[in-house]
């Protein structure tokens, strides 16, 4: 999908005290960039910013960054978080695949993974965010116990990172097929902006909460 050019917004982020354009020198120390000591939690490629905007009304005492690569839609992110100015919602622009140069170990308590890229090719299966290699990565990050949230309308990819968490020495706390028609896992649900236009259109939502095996924390 080729994404619309947005004039600017490579230097609006950039001048942006809400979005870090260099992440990697906030390794070990990003609780200073929100200026609370909380937890940490995490978006992979968060969009425009809508899901990750809902939580940090919900619950200030968590510290919410969201992470994006493409700056023509990270720009709209930080410009919502100008406008609400939330004091524990902030922004990087970085690619997934360098988590590990980018926070420290056990520095991240949670982390979401919200319809994320199939990559449906075969060859692509490693890019995918929940593949063995990127729980992995994420394994790192994580503080003991640290948990994965995963949601997607791609029944596909829901079925491969069911098979990708043995290989990873990883083990489900809940699977869903449905979200909307689970009252209780919807309590704290917040909604992208993708998932408005599936639920909208009729499509289940499928939704996957993992961890690492307890035995290796």
């Amino acid at each position: 999908m080729r994404l619309r050019n947005v004039p600017g917004s490579q230097e609006h982020i950039a001048a942006s005290p809400y979005c870090e354009t260099e992440p990697e020198k906030r390794k070990g120390s990003w609780q200073a960039f929100f200026g609370q000591e909380a937890p940490l939690y995490l978006e992979i490629c968060c969009g425009k910013g809508r899901f990750l905007a809902e939580h940090a009304g919900r619950s200030p005492q968590i510290n919410f960054l969201g992470i994006e690569k493409y700056t023509n839609v990270l720009v709209k992110a930080v410009q919502k978080q100008e406008a609400l100015l939330y004091p524990n919602l902030r922004f990087a622009r970085m690619d997934a695949e360098v988590l590990e140069e980018v926070f420290a170990p056990g520095e991240v308590a949670r982390i979401y993974l919200n319809f994320s890229d199939p990559w449906p090719k075969a060859r692509h299966a490693n890019r995918r965010l929940p593949s063995a290699a990127f729980l992995r990565r994420y394994g790192h990050i994580l503080v003991p116990g640290g948990e994965v949230e995963f949601k997607t309308d791609d029944t596909a990819l829901f079925d491969f990172a069911l098979e990708e968490l043995p290989r990873a020495e990883w083990e489900a706390e809940e699977i869903c097929r449905d979200l909307h028609a689970r009252e209780d896992l919807l309590a704290d649900n917040c909604m992208t902006e993708y998932e408005t236009r599936f639920v909208g259109m009729g499509k289940p939502i499928c939704y996957l909460k993992m961890h690492r095996k307890r035995g290796d924390i």
